[in-house]
C-alpha cells in the first residue's frame, strides 16, 4: 500500500500506524503531468505496479453560488476531477497490459443529493458517477473493474469543518440517516477492501452507499 498527499509528516504518521506494509510518496495530485512519476514512484515502493487505484483526494468549499468565483469552482474541479483523470491515465495502460486492475473513486452523499452551499463538490462529486460508469463500459472487458463508495457523514476534520456553528444542518443530516449517526472511517475502509478483492470479482460500474441509509432516509 502506497499512500499520497502533499504533507510529509502526516504521511509519515499513517504509515506508521498502518504497519510495514504501508509506504508514501509525498505528492500534490494537482500537478496534472506529474502523475506519471508519481505511477512510476509508487510502484517502486511497493514492488510491483499499481494494482488498485483509490482516486480519493479532495477539498471542501462551503460558499453561496453567486460568491463562488470561477477560480474557486475550478479548483475543486481540478483538485477531484482533473486530478483523477490524469491518474487514470497513468495507470490504466500497465493495467491493460497486465490484464487486470482495480480503480476505485471516493463518490459523496452531494452525488446524490441537493445539498446547498456546495455547488462545486456537488459538480465534482457528481462527476465521479460519470466517470465511474463511462470508465467500466470501457474497461471491464479488458480487466480492470472501476467503482465508486458514497460515503455518507462521516467524522473527519472535513465534517467538522462543513458543519462548524451550523447544529441545524447537523441535526437534519441525523434526522434523515436511519441509523442516526455519523459514520466511521473504518467503514469506507471496509467498503474499500471489498470493492478491490476477488469479492467483488463480477461487481463494476457500481457507487456504493455507506451511509447509515442517508440516502433512502426520509
Amino acid at each position: 500500500m502506497v499512500l499520497v498527499g502533499r504533507t510529509r509528516a502526516s504521511l509519515a504518521a499513517a504509515a506508521q500506524s498502518i504497519g510495514l506494509a504501508a509506504a508514501y510518496v509525498v505528492h500534490d495530485v494537482t500537478d496534472l503531468d506529474g502523475a506519471a512519476t508519481l505511477v512510476r514512484q509508487a510502484a517502486e515502493k511497493a514492488g510491483q505496479p499499481v494494482s488498485i487505484l483509490v482516486n480519493n483526494a479532495g477539498i471542501h468549499l462551503k460558499r453561496c453560488v453567486e460568491e463562488t468565483t470561477p477560480e474557486e469552482f475550478q479548483s475543486v474541479l481540478t483538485t477531484h476531477v482533473c486530478a483523477a483523470h490524469a491518474l487514470n491515465r497513468a495507470v490504466i495502460p500497465g493495467m491493460k497490459e497486465r490484464g487486470h486492475g482495480v480503480i476505485l473513486f471516493t463518490a459523496s452523499m452531494a452525488s446524490f443529493l441537493g445539498v446547498p452551499l456546495v455547488t462545486a463538490y456537488s459538480a465534482a462529486k457528481t462527476a465521479y458517477l460519470g466517470l465511474t460508469r463511462s470508465l467500466a463500459a470501457e474497461l471491464s472487458p479488458v480487466g480492470i473493474r472501476v467503482n465508486a463508495i458514497a460515503p455518507g457523514w462521516i467524522e473527519s476534520p472535513m465534517l467538522q469543518k462543513a458543519l462548524a456553528g451550523d447544529e441545524r444542518r447537523k441535526n437534519k443530516i441525523l434526522g434523515r440517516t436511519p441509523m442516526g449517526k455519523f459514520g466511521e472511517a473504518s467503514d469506507i475502509g471496509w467498503a474499500a477492501v471489498y470493492l478491490a478483492s476477488p469479492a467483488a470479482k463480477f461487481v463494476t460500474g457500481v457507487c456504493l452507499p455507506v451511509d447509515g441509509g442517508a440516502s433512502i432516509g426520509f
